[in-house]
């Protein structure tokens, strides 16, 4: 099978194969290379602390140190005022004999204690002698044989070498499973993944893996494919409206301006009308046009927010008063309860848009008495209401009404006022100051909008 260099396959089984053969090594170094050295070290531990025994239970009992001579394999000698008066060397096999020159340096060099390394002439084997002094007039030495491990190295090099084998050959076995059961499951997540790219949604990531971290990431990865899913198709709504608002425009600007051409220059009253009607369409042209570069600007983090103190109540009339042609001309009743002053601190031009796109919003489906009440409550926080009297938003709408274009049964209805995409703009606003937003509706019984600025 050919692998490709950076394929997450060959890496699992890479380093599982330098961890199995890190792991032998490391046998092979503490098994074979080292084996003298610990062996050498744990014989050398064991005589000091069976001396260390022995000075806490030493009562020259001499069956105590007999029993403890053979259960240990090792030579007890008791010497006081360089005299033997206690020997275990006639029963263990391998002692070597009291009168060593180690006795004597230890005596000449008036030392404690002392460990020796030396070579017993009887076996020619290896010793260790441990000397310590119990007090002015009593030494006790202690001597263990270092029994020679060449053949134990030699059964267990062969022994090493067949489990090494052995290993090998399992972990290349076990390694190709394991990584191919890992891998498996990204794999196809990324022939998915490349469908997600292409603009393909139908389609479901596997998180049934059994391994944590990747069912995480599928269900990561189909989250994001519905929020993809959910922003292409606004995105498709958006062009399809946005057109829809720009061609009704567009196609009276030109229809008037062929009918002012061809009419007779002495018609003033007519050509009046139509320029109007041009004048107006261009504005609501120029209206949209703005709505969409000051939301794309707001989401995209470039409009820094430029906070004030300033009367709200204030800011609510003046925004009311824009109104009047509507009251003069539509019949239109704004009705706004409000304190006398409440001062809040807020980017003022910014909440200025969000209640003058509410009112919009409001004035655009309100019903057939054309009211649209004004509300500013004062209590914990400062909550502003605007609402209308109009038929009301289904339950299951509630949620995408802030999205840019977003209809009921995604029917396109022409703005009396405004360009379709006040509210997604007044979302954005209120989340950039961190206000709590939202909308109350009731079918038949009206729908209103509320945020709220905190004191």
């Amino acid at each position: 099978m050919r692998l490709n260099k950076n394929k997450l396959t060959r890496h699992i089984w890479f380093y599982l194969i330098i961890f199995t053969l890190s792991i032998i090594l490391f046998l092979w170094f503490f098994q074979v290379v080292f084996i003298n050295s610990y062996y050498e070290y744990s014989k050398t531990n064991q005589i000091k602390n069976v001396t260390d025994e022995i000075l806490q239970n030493y009562d020259n009992d001499i069956e105590y140190l007999n029993k403890l001579s053979y259960e240990e394999n090792i030579c007890i000698e008791i010497v006081k005022n360089r005299i033997t008066i206690y020997s275990s060397n006639d029963s263990i096999r391998g002692c070597i004999s009291s009168s060593g020159k180690y006795k004597n340096d230890f005596y000449e060099n008036d030392l404690e204690e002392q460990t020796y390394k030396l070579i017993n002439p009887l076996l020619n084997t290896k010793s260790l002698i441990y000397a310590k002094k119990y007090n002015e007039d009593i030494t006790i030495f202690v001597n263990a044989s270092l029994e020679p491990l060449d053949n134990t190295i030699s059964i267990l090099s062969n022994q090493l070498i067949i489990v090494s084998i052995i290993v090998v050959i399992l972990s290349l076995i076990i390694g190709y499973f394991i990584s191919k059961r890992i891998s498996k499951p990204i794999v196809k997540m990324n022939e998915k993944a490349k469908k997600l790219a292409n603009g393909n949604y139908n389609f479901t990531f596997d998180n049934n893996s059994n391994i944590y971290e990747i069912d995480e990431l599928a269900n990561t990865l189909n989250y994001a494919k519905k929020e993809l899913a959910e922003t292409d198709e606004l995105r498709r709504d958006l062009l399809a409206n946005v057109s829809h608002d720009l061609k009704t425009p567009l196609t009276m600007i030109k229809g008037y301006a062929e009918m002012i051409r061809d009419l007779n220059s002495d018609n003033i009253e007519k050509r009046n009308a139509n320029l109007n009607v041009i004048i107006e369409e261009s504005e609501r042209l120029n209206i949209l046009v703005n709505d969409l570069l000051t939301l794309s600007k707001i989401q995209a983090n470039k409009d820094v927010l430029e906070k004030e103190d300033f009367d709200i109540v204030e800011l609510i009339n003046n925004i009311i008063k824009r109104y009047s042609i509507y009251k003069d001309t539509e019949g239109y009743i704004f009705e706004v309860n409000t304190p006398d002053k409440v001062i809040v601190n807020a980017d003022k031009k910014k909440i200025e848009q969000v209640i003058y796109n509410l009112i919009n919003n409001a004035i655009n489906y309100t019903g057939d008495d054309n009211r649209v009440i004004i509300n500013v409550l004062v209590d914990k926080n400062i909550r502003v209401e605007i609402k209308d009297t109009g038929k009301g938003i289904k339950k299951e709408d509630l949620p995408h009404i802030w999205d840019k274009y977003y209809h009921s049964k995604k029917k396109h209805k022409r703005n009396v006022i405004g360009t379709g995409i006040g509210l997604s703009i007044v979302k954005t606003i209120l989340e950039s100051h961190n206000f709590k937003y939202g909308v109350e509706s009731k079918r038949n019984k009206g729908t209103t909008f509320y945020f709220e600025i905190c004191k």
